[in-house]
């Protein structure tokens, strides 16, 4: 097959398990319910992927890959620990938002790896952890954020946006950017962030 239509294919397959994990669930989910979505047969979806396990992998690693990404650059934008906070929390909260359907698939449906496969993802959420840690460790080290907590701060900080992920609905009352700004300023509150520019 052409690498064109490959990809095509393989793009279908992703879209439709990720649809089909989102209305039944990964384990009420079959192989057939995700070619039926994706509009092959069972036989072609198995060309590209063993099992629909093996498709969760994929979206999970390519769902931590790009939240890694966004968190990194986000950091990179500002020149203080409270300005990478503020971008970082910012930046977090809203691809949760925006891309609930993934987030939550790929937060909530780990149990169901592999524990090699697991193990893969486990790898880029601690690097995804390392990023919130090295951000509130400087900011106390500085004096900008004032926890006695700070790993656990870290963990309550990741947890805003992964949560959003969750609850989040397109139909609500509220915007992915409102969400997003006011969980920045509660995540500033979380750190102990000083109100005094530092010296």
């Amino acid at each position: 097959m052409p690498p064109g239509p490959t990809r095509d294919a393989r793009h279908r397959i992703k879209a439709a398990a990720l649809h089909s994990f989102a209305a039944k669930g990964f384990h009420a989910t079959t192989t057939r319910d995700i070619a039926a979505a994706a509009g092959m047969s069972p036989a072609a979806v198995y060309v590209h992927h063993a099992s629909k396990e093996s498709l969760l992998h994929a979206l999970s690693l390519e769902g931590h890959a790009e939240v890694l990404r966004l968190a990194q650059e986000a950091v990179a934008t500002g020149e203080t620990p409270t300005e990478q906070l503020r971008a970082l929390v910012h930046a977090w909260v809203l691809t949760h938002a925006e891309r609930h359907t993934v987030s939550r698939i790929v937060n909530y449906e780990l149990d169901a790896l592999t524990p090699e496969h697991l193990a893969e993802v486990g790898d880029l959420r601690r690097q995804i952890t390392d990023v919130f840690r090295a951000v509130v460790e400087a900011g106390v080290a500085s004096g900008e954020f004032e926890t006695d907590q700070p790993r656990m701060t870290v963990t309550a900080l990741i947890s805003l946006g992964v949560d959003v992920a969750r609850w989040w609905s397109d139909d609500g009352s509220w915007t992915a950017q409102a969400v997003a700004d006011h969980f920045t300023t509660l995540a500033l509150r979380l750190a102990g962030a000083s109100r005094r520019p530092p010296p």
